[in-house]
């Protein structure tokens, strides 16, 4: 899981902190600066709904209810996630490979079992 702070600092130091938020299932130091979500689950990497979203889609960002929501119906999501192919493993053997395999979702600590 990525730690976002490179990230974070791109956005604010090009002047864009205000009109920029970032949407990931990386997690933030504490130095965050800005709109940010993170930790966000189930991850698109695991085919959740995260992984229908394209370029262009509206995303509604609901601070006070804490709500994520993008303007596709659920046939559009569906659909989308029909023609979804999970991507490759970075590690296919090996002690980074089991871990992987096995690691749960940031919403669970992102720990193994």
């Amino acid at each position: 899981m990525r730690e976002m702070l490179g990230v974070t600092s791109a956005i604010v130091g090009a002047g864009l902190g205000e009109s920029v938020a970032l949407l990931t299932d990386g997690r933030f130091s504490g130095a965050t600066h800005g709109l940010m979500a993170g930790h966000v689950a189930p991850e698109a990497a695991k085919g959740g709904p995260i992984a229908a979203v394209q370029n262009g889609d509206i995303i509604h960002m609901d601070i006070t209810n804490r709500r994520l929501d993008v303007e596709l119906s659920d046939q559009d999501i569906q659909t989308r996630l029909t023609q979804w192919t999970p991507p490759k493993p970075h590690y296919t053997s090996g002690v980074m490979a089991k871990y992987a395999k096995l690691v749960s979702s940031a919403s669970q600590g992102a720990v193994t079992s």
